[in-house]
């Protein structure tokens, strides 16, 4: 079973997270940001994986802290659960609409972590408290972290919408990208490593 568990505390956050990528999408999520908590439980249901997150952190401040640590947590807790990555299809590229907005999530997970992100978020926080520029940095978070590549371009007239669509795509390419292909055993790599 491909599982990964993490936990990080320091003055700003408390955060474990646990996570089976050969799960059926059954999801916990405790941050303390609704919004948030509703985007990763989207990332995982339609994921497929298994996935805990409690998090507490200084929202007292805002939620910088608490999704930027997640996203570490997240990252590292994955490439736990990923190993030497033997056997995976590596590559994944997924489209989900939602209403008037799309999102399309291209993954290389090949051990070298990259964010490429395009959006259309307005100036107005997401949920009432996070900024669209702090969702790119949680996802720049994960990709550095878990060494994987990400370019994720989003497009809507609702944020809400174009947010929840990349969650949902995020979640179906690391689920296809991670998924076993029966024709080899061996790491999907010229170097034969990440």
């Amino acid at each position: 079973m491909r599982t990964g568990k993490k936990s990080r505390k320091t003055k700003e956050t408390d955060i474990e997270v646990r996570i089976n990528l050969d799960g059926d999408g059954d999801v916990v999520v405790a941050t303390g940001i609704p919004f948030f908590d509703h985007m990763l439980g989207a990332m995982g249901r339609h994921g497929r994986m298994g996935l805990s997150v409690k998090a507490g952190g200084d929202l007292l401040i805002d939620t910088h802290h608490t999704v930027e640590d997640t996203g570490i947590v997240l990252g590292t807790a994955l490439k736990k659960a990923l190993g030497d990555g033997r056997g995976i299809r590596r590559f994944a590229h997924t489209a989900v609409p939602m209403d008037e907005a799309i999102a399309t999530v291209t993954l290389d997970w090949g051990g070298r972590g990259y964010l490429v992100w395009e959006d259309t978020f307005s100036d107005t926080p997401l949920g009432g408290s996070v900024p669209g520029d702090l969702i790119e940095h949680f996802f720049y978070s994960l990709c550095i972290n878990a060494g994987m590549t990400a370019h994720i371009s989003i497009r809507g007239a609702n944020d809400h919408h174009a947010c929840e669509a990349a969650f949902k795509a995020f979640g179906i390419a690391l689920m296809n990208a991670t998924t076993i292909d029966g024709k080899r055993d061996e790491i999907p790599s010229t170097k034969g490593m990440f």
